[in-house]
């Protein structure tokens, strides 16, 4: 992958001084119209050879453009939030907003591919990281994400010139350091995972730009075109539909039975049977998360349910067996204008609790699948493609530790009218009741069949659904507490 970028390409000085100007103007009227047009954001991923010259041309894109509508993040080694969270959730954060362009000195090939170097990694695991990167860079892309990623290439001979000359003269001998040299006795390995690395994940929606790193004025020139170029020819067409590809529609079982039908939805418990099981099971709760071996992990509550099931009294009893440093209750609503101007996974994952940390999601990404889905929000290829999404979302998840259950409370049509009619009448309950509400309603069998579909399609092995009939608010409460407690038991246990 690296012949054509070892060849010796050149711009003499005058030809790149008269070209300049012009790209400069074009780059700044680039950056405008993309603010403008506010469609989608730029991501530019810049990783190389040490002494290629990467750090050079980053400063000077980012003086050619307006420093306002740019984003530049350097990633090295992780901090202890950072490790105290799946791999990829630093980069999540980082990610620029619709109009903007974000640009990443080395990202998130840089810790499967330096682990594979340094041999804390076997080939296998480095793949699986790359699998993981293709999954997100796919998520990127099909919500309409440019992403753009340069390698900026020397050859071994040339890269121990470059170093010897910069060592040597006191302007810029601070430049080199010893990982320089370390990384140049490392050459041929980090040729080699780098070009396997990029093989891989050299996708149509994201390719990767090999660049000869030997001559300034050509890299610099390269670099800046590339982006250019890019960035027009998306303004100037439609947005990509990568996901949108035609698949089956679902459908409803033939004999319109779905799994919420399988609830018997009256259970019985009386009010001194709950208070003795809910005193016993949040001191239950109350050790388990105070365990030490707990540490090692984190919590992930999801509840999502029919309007008036008792979400908030479940999530209650729960945070009362809890310390409160220790938890944060994450309400989700419509989208922010901020959060609608990144991925929609976003705005959960800059909510993953570190280690020993509790998240409590009161409704969550399953909304994409769930009201988007039903109120036209989403798009049928985005919301079908959120399934898969999720299910990768949450693997992340555990695969770093978390804990994560997942509670639907599923209560009857006329238990909901009922409850609808005594939130009216009750003072104090007013504000629980909207007309969002009584219009969700409306649409009961609608929503029966894309929780159905829901529970089909991201009820894993890792990650299952409880569904818990909430007739009875006891019982319902009672059921939550104790598949807490048993979630986490069996994760110590293991």
């Amino acid at each position: 992958m690296f012949e054509s970028a070892e060849i010796g390409h050149r711009i003499d000085k005058d030809s790149f001084r008269e070209q300049v100007p012009k790209l400069r103007e074009a780059l700044l009227d680039l950056q405008y119209d993309l603010k403008e047009k506010a469609d989608f954001p730029v991501l530019i991923l810049i990783h190389g050879f040490d002494g290629a010259g990467r750090g050079e041309t980053m400063n000077l894109i980012n003086e050619w453009l307006d420093p306002r509508l740019i984003r530049t993040e350097a990633f090295s080694t992780p901090n202890d939030e950072a490790r105290a969270r799946p791999w990829m959730w630093r980069y999540w954060n980082a990610l620029p907003e619709n109009g903007r362009i974000g640009m990443f000195f080395g990202s998130y090939y840089s810790d499967p591919l330096f682990a594979r170097v340094y041999d804390e990694i076997d080939t296998d695991a480095l793949d699986r990281k790359l699998f993981d990167i293709l999954r997100f860079e796919r998520m990127l892309t099909q919500d309409g994400a440019l992403v753009i990623k340069f390698w900026f290439h020397l050859s071994r001979e040339k890269q121990k010139k470059r170093l010897k000359t910069l060592e040597k003269d006191p302007a810029t001998s601070w430049r080199v350091t010893e990982t320089d040299w370390r990384h140049y006795d490392l050459y041929n390995p980090i040729r080699k995972y780098a070009e396997h690395a990029m093989r891989l994940t050299n996708t149509a929606d994201a390719p990767w730009v090999v660049v000869d790193g030997e001559d300034a004025n050509y890299r610099n020139l390269t670099v800046a075109n590339t982006i250019l170029n890019a960035v027009r020819n998306r303004l100037s067409g439609a947005k990509p539909q990568a996901g949108n590809i035609d698949a089956p529609p679902l459908l409803a079982p033939i004999d319109d039975k779905l799994v919420l039908d399988a609830l018997t939805l009256d259970q019985s418990m009386d009010k001194v049977s709950y208070q003795h099981e809910l005193d016993h099971l949040q001191g239950r709760l109350y050790r388990l998360t105070r365990d030490e071996r707990f540490r090692d992990h984190s919590l992930v509550l999801v509840f999502e349910g029919n309007d008036a099931a008792g979400k908030g009294g479940s999530i209650r009893r729960i945070t009362q067996a809890l310390d409160a440093r220790s938890y944060r209750v994450v309400p989700v609503a419509a989208p922010t204008e901020e959060e609608r101007a990144k991925p929609w996974l976003w705005r959960f994952w800059r909510n993953v609790p570190g280690k020993g940390g509790i998240t409590v999601f009161d409704r969550s990404w399953y909304g994409r699948v769930l009201v988007e889905r039903v109120e036209g929000f989403a798009q049928e290829p985005d919301w079908m493609r959120a399934y898969y999404e999720i299910n990768d979302f949450e693997h992340q998840l555990i695969d770093n530790g978390a804990i994560v259950v997942k509670f639907w409370l599923a209560i009857s049509k006329e238990e909901q009218l009922a409850r609808f009619k005594l939130r009216e009448e009750t003072g104090f309950k007013r504000f629980k009741i909207t007309d969002e509400d009584w219009r969700n309603r409306d649409k009961w069998d609608q929503y029966r069949l894309a929780v159905s579909d829901m529970v089909d399609r991201t009820s894993t092995s890792k990650a299952p659904w409880t569904l818990v009939e909430a007739n009875n608010k006891y019982f319902a409460r009672i059921k939550v507490l104790r598949t807490v407690c048993e979630a986490i038991e069996k994760r110590l246990e293991d």
